[in-house]
C-alpha cells in the first residue's frame, strides 16, 4: 500500500516554498482557506503535504519541483519494505555513462528501459552486500525514470545520498559519530607515507574515510560497517566516488565478526564507537589479537586500536579518532605501556571541542605504527596540544608542521613550547603513562629577562588595541530598521538562473590520472573547503588532490563549501586569489556582473535559512546548489546590498583578528605573572617580594 501523505511543519513549508516563516505564519492568520493542520501540537502543527502543495500552487507560490523533489516524491510513494536499494546498483552504472546516454535509456519504454538497466547494472550488483537478487519490473519504470532524471540532472552522489536518506534517515549506534571532512583530511596527511594503496576503514560509517583516500590515490578500499543500511549507502558512494579504485565493503560487528581475516594493509584510517561496553570482552578472551593485553570491559577503544594494528603490515600506520580518556584512563594504562614500548604508537593530537561529534569534547588523534621486527624502532613519541589553536586551518597547520618535522628526524626533533613535544620512551613509562598531550607539552618558554618580556607583551598589546580600534571602525555605522513589517522578496533558484545564464556554476572533479599525465592548473595552489570559510590563502597543493580538468577561480567569483560543518560562509573571490584552483567539496558560481553582485549573492547564498532549506542528508549534510534562492532585485539595489554584505565580511574579520590577540595577550600575561617576569598592576617595583606580609617570617 502506498504511505499517507507527508506531514509538514511549517518550517519545511517555508523550505518548500522559498520564502521565511514569518511569511507562513502570516498566511495562517490571514488566509481562511489555507490548509488546517493534520497533525502535531496546538504549539507545533503539521500539515498534510498534498493540501499544502495544492494551495501553494493555486497562488503561483510552489517552485517548480526539481529532479530531486520528483524522485523523493516517487521513493515517498513506495512501501517500507521496499528493497530500495537495489537502485544503488543502478545508480553507479550510470555514473559510468554520458549524460546523453542516460537521457536516451529514459526515453526507453517500460520493458526495454528495464531490461537495458539490469543489463548495464549486472556488473555493479554485488559491490553493495544487501542487494541480492532483486529485479525490477516494468511496474517499476517511473521509479527508474526519476533516477535516470535525477542522475542526469542533479549528479549521481546527489541521487546516493538521497535514496540513502529513503533508507536510513535514522540510523546512529551508541558512541559511533560521524567524521567532518576537515578531519578526514587531517587524518589523512597524518599517515607518514603518503597514501598507500590498500587502505581499511573496520567502523566505515557512510565511507567518508575511504572515498577521501581514493581522492588522494588509494586503489584498494576495505570497509566494514555494523549497520547495513550504511554498509550499502558507503558501497554506493564509493561506487561513485572512487570508479578508479576496487572497493569491497561488508556488513557486520568488526570486534566480533571480522569480514576480513588475514588481510594486511598499507593504512587503516578510523573512527570507531566510543564507551561501547558490549563490545564482546568475554567471549573475545582469547583472541589472537590483543597481543599487547586482553582490553578491560570499560576500554573498547583499546580493543579497537589492537584490531586495526592487528589489519596493518608491519610498518604500515593507522590514524584513530579516539575520546581523550583513552589517553590517561588508569583502566587501560598496562596496555598503553606495552604499545608504547613496543614503539606501537608515533604520536597524539589533542582537538579542540567542536572539532568533531560530540563535540563538547576534545578528541585526540592517535597515530599508530605495527612494530616491524627487522627494523626495531626506539623513537620517542610525540605529542601536539592543538586545542589552543585559533580555527581549523591553525589546528591543521601547527599539526602537520610538527608531525612533518618529527618524522623527518625523531630523535631531533625541536620542541615548540606549549604545543609540540617530543617524549622519550623511558619518560613515558616514569609519568604513569598518561598519553594526554596538554601533560607533556605545556612547558613556560625560557624568560630571558623581565623586561624583554614585559616589552613584548607590551608590544602584543598594542596590536590588539589596534585590531580592537579596527572593529569598532567597522560597525560605526547604524543598520537602520526597514519599517514595522520585514520585507519579503519574489525569489528564484539556482538552477532557475543557471537555465537564464546569469550564472554559472563549476565543481572540481577528481580521479585518478594516467601515467605521465599532469593536472592543468600549473604550480596554482589550491582553495580548499576549509580556505573558504576561514578566509585564509589558498593552502594546499595539486598534488594534495587528484583534480582532473582544474577548474581555475576569477575575481568575482563567488564560493560555498558543499558540506555543512559548522559555521556556513560564502567567500567572493578577490585580485589575490585569482587563478587558484577550485578544490573538493566547493561549490563555485560565476555570476554575469550585468545581471547580478557578487556579494549580494554570497551575502543571499550563504543565509542560514536558505543553506539549511537547500540541504540534505543525515551524518553528512549537503548543499543541493540548485535549490539555494536569491531575492529578484534591480541590479543597483543588489549592489546596495552588497556594499551591506562586504562591510559585514570585514567586521567578521575584525572580530577574529581581535579575539585571536585578546586569547594570545591574555595567555602571554598570565604566563609572565606565573613565571615570575610580570607584577601585578600598581606592584611598587622598590618593595621586593621577601617584603610581603605573607613572605615574612613571625
Amino acid at each position: 500500500m502506498p504511505q499517507q501523505s507527508e506531514q509538514l511543519t511549517a518550517a519545511e513549508i517555508s523550505r518548500l516554498a522559498g520564502v521565511t516563516r514569518a511569511t507562513v505564519s502570516n498566511w495562517r492568520r490571514r488566509h481562511a482557506d489555507f490548509p488546517r493542520p493534520s497533525g502535531g501540537t496546538e504549539a507545533s502543527p503539521t500539515y498534510d503535504r498534498v493540501q499544502i502543495e495544492a494551495w501553494l500552487a493555486a497562488r503561483g507560490q510552489l517552485p517548480e519541483p526539481s529532479p530531486k523533489d520528483e524522485l523523493a516524491a516517487e521513493l515517498r510513494t513506495q512501501r517500507e519494505d521496499a528493497p530500495l536499494s537495489a537502485l544503488y546498483p543502478v545508480v553507479v552504472a550510470l555514473s559510468r555513462m554520458a549524460p546523453e546516454a542516460v537521457g536516451e535509456l529514459a526515453a526507453r519504454p517500460e520493458t526495454a528501459l528495464v531490461q537495458e538497466l539490469a543489463e548495464v547494472t549486472e556488473p555493479f550488483a554485488d559491490a553493495v552486500p544487501a542487494v541480492g537478487g532483486r529485479v525490477f519490473r516494468p511496474c517499476d519504470a517511473a521509479l527508474l525514470r526519476a533516477v535516470l532524471k535525477c542522475v542526469r540532472e542533479e549528479g549521481a552522489l546527489p541521487t546516493v545520498e538521497l535514496i540513502g536518506e529513503r533508507l536510513a534517515p535514522d540510523t546512529t549506534v551508541r558512541g559511533s559519530y560521524p567524521t567532518p571532512p576537515p578531519v578526514i583530511e587531517l587524518m589523512i596527511d597524518l599517515l607518514a607515507d603518503g597514501v598507500p594503496s590498500a587502505v581499511l576503514d573496520p567502523a566505515c560509517g557512510t565511507g567518508g574515510f575511504l572515498a577521501a583516500a581514493s581522492q588522494r590515490g588509494a586503489a584498494h578500499l576495505y570497509g566494514q560497517d555494523i549497520v547495513t543500511e550504511r554498509a550499502d549507502l558507503a558501497a554506493a558512494r564509493l561506487g561513485v566516488l572512487a570508479s578508479d579504485a576496487t572497493a569491497t565493503i561488508r556488513t557486520g560487528d568488526s570486534l566480533r565478526n571480522d569480514a576480513f581475516p588475514g588481510l594486511a594493509v598499507d593504512a587503516v584510517l578510523c573512527n570507531p564507537p566510543f564507551a561501547d561496553r558490549s563490545w564482546g570482552h568475554d567471549e573475545l578472551a582469547y583472541d589472537p589479537r590483543w597481543v599487547y593485553g586482553l582490553p578491560p570491559k570499560l576500554e573498547s577503544e583499546l580493543a579497537w586500536i589492537q584490531h586495526c594494528l592487528a589489519h596493518l603490515k608491519p610498518g604500515g600506520t593507522a590514524v584513530m579518532l579516539m575520546p581523550p580518556g583513552v589517553a590517561e584512563r588508569p583502566s587501560g594504562r598496562r596496555i598503553r605501556s606495552e604499545l608504547v614500548r613496543n614503539g606501537a604508537v608515533r604520536a597524539v593530537v589533542s582537538l579542540a571541542p567542536g572539532a568533531a561529534p560530540p563535540f563538547n569534547v576534545g578528541l585526540h588523534l592517535w597515530v599508530l605504527r605495527r612494530p616491524d621486527p627487522s627494523h626495531p624502532s626506539a623513537d620517542p613519541v610525540l605529542f601536539v596540544d592543538a586545542s589552543q589553536a585559533d580555527g581549523w586551518d591553525a589546528v591543521r597547520d601547527t599539526t602537520l608542521e610538527a608531525w612533518r618535522s618529527f618524522v623527518n628526524a625523531p630523535a631531533d626533533f625541536e620542541p615548540v613550547p606549549g604545543i609540540a613535544r617530543a617524549v622519550p620512551v623511558l619518560d613515558l613509562m616514569h609519568a604513569e603513562m598518561d598519553l594526554t598531550p596538554v601533560r607533556h607539552v605545556r612547558t613556560v618558554a625560557p624568560i630571558a629577562t623581565p623586561g624583554d618580556f614585559a616589552a613584548a607583551v607590551n608590544r602584543r598589546r598594542a596590536e590588539l588595541r589596534r585590531a580592537a580600534e579596527t572593529l569598532l571602525a567597522n560597525d560605526g555605522t547604524d543598520w537602520p530598521p526597514v519599517g514595522d513589517e520585514p520585507v519579503t522578496w519574489r525569489t528564484v533558484t539556482v538552477g532557475d538562473l543557471l537555465r537564464g545564464n546569469a550564472l554559472a556554476m563549476e565543481r572540481a572533479v577528481t580521479g585518478s590520472r594516467g601515467a605521465g599525465e599532469t593536472t592543468g592548473g600549473g604550480d596554482a595552489q589550491v582553495m580548499s573547503a576549509q580556505d573558504v570559510t576561514s578566509g585564509g590563502a589558498p593552502s594546499k597543493s595539486q598534488t594534495d588532490y587528484n583534480i582532473l580538468s582544474p577548474v581555475l577561480l576569477e575575481e568575482g567569483d563567488v564560493l560555498l563549501p558543499e558540506i555543512i560543518s559548522g559555521g556556513m560562509r560564502a567567500r567572493v573571490v578577490g585580485p589575490d586569489d585569482a587563478g587558484s584552483v577550485l578544490g573538493p567539496h566547493v561549490l563555485l558560481f560565476r555570476p554575469d556582473p550585468s545581471r547580478l553582485d557578487s556579494w549580494f549573492l554570497a551575502g543571499f547564498l550563504s543565509a542560514e535559512e536558505n543553506v539549511h532549506g537547500a540541504a540534505t542528508g543525515t551524518s553528512i549534510i549537503r548543499i543541493q546548489p540548485r535549490r539555494l534562492r536569491v531575492p529578484l532585485m534591480p541590479l543597483d539595489k543588489q549592489r546596495e546590498y552588497g556594499r551591506a554584505f562586504r562591510r559585514i565580511a570585514a567586521l567578521r574579520r575584525a572580530a577574529e583578528i581581535t579575539g585571536r590577540l585578546a586569547e594570545e595577550t591574555a595567555r602571554e600575561l598570565s604566563t609572565g605573572l606565573t613565571a615570575g617576569a610580570l607584577a601585578p598592576p600598581g606592584h611598587n617595583p622598590g618593595k621586593s617580594q621577601a617584603d610581603t606580609p605573607a613572605n615574612r617570617k613571625h
